[in-house]
């Protein structure tokens, strides 16, 4: 971790001080994003630099929205899980237009609806952005340095069917993602080649190891 962190003191150092910078932290399901991005936040702190941190699995719409369209189950997960024009408003242009504060779509999942709530990023120089597809056409360009977990499949399956039991037995979390989620994440990997386009892939088992 600390030879990421002083690469990323020393980009900092140089960008523009009027506009926070944008930093991602981009992998398939369970690669590990949220606890990288929490660990990397902690250590920046540590030196100086308080980053905030956003979840883009916050910003998913209403059940409705993304559950039982006419399209199949992965086009909904990569197309229509997140609202990618007003998320491209709300959160990348407002940022690059120095902005003082963000208004954001909340998901409340106790009540499948959205609540939207104010973030003050003026005292921010870094903002943290973990999530799957973020390096997707519409959004990459956003971006001033991302980082792409990479993680072997056994890993991230192992973790998926111990953290989503909630979908049910074992054998109905696998056929969801294959149905839903492996096949959107096989989407993107083909189409938008993220490990190529990231500034930084940290292979997960070796750091693991």
């Amino acid at each position: 971790m600390n030879s990421h962190i002083e690469k990323i003191l020393k980009l900092l150092k140089t960008h523009d001080k009027n506009e926070p910078f944008i930093l991602g932290i981009d992998g398939l399901s369970g690669a590990g994003k949220s606890t990288f991005a929490l660990s990397l936040k902690s250590e920046l702190s540590l030196n100086g630099i308080e980053g905030l941190l956003i979840h883009i699995d916050d910003h998913i719409v209403q059940r409705s929205k993304r559950y039982a369209t006419s399209y199949e189950e992965w086009y909904e997960y990569y197309f229509l899980q997140w609202d990618i024009e007003k998320l491209t408003e709300k959160l990348f242009l407002s940022i690059k237009e120095k902005v003082t504060s963000i208004n954001l779509p909340f998901y409340d999942k106790t009540h499948d609806r959205i609540q939207h709530k104010i973030l003050p990023i003026c005292n921010y120089n870094l903002i943290l952005i973990e999530g799957v597809f973020l390096q997707r056409t519409e959004w990459r360009q956003y971006f001033d340095y991302v980082i792409y977990l990479n993680c072997d499949k056994e890993t991230r399956y192992d973790r998926v069917r111990k953290r989503d039991s909630y979908l049910g037995v074992e054998m109905d979390i696998i056929e969801k993602y294959k149905r839903r989620y492996w096949k959107g994440e096989e989407y993107y990997l083909k189409n938008e080649n993220p490990i190529s386009k990231a500034n930084l892939v940290i292979d997960v088992n070796q750091v693991i190891n």
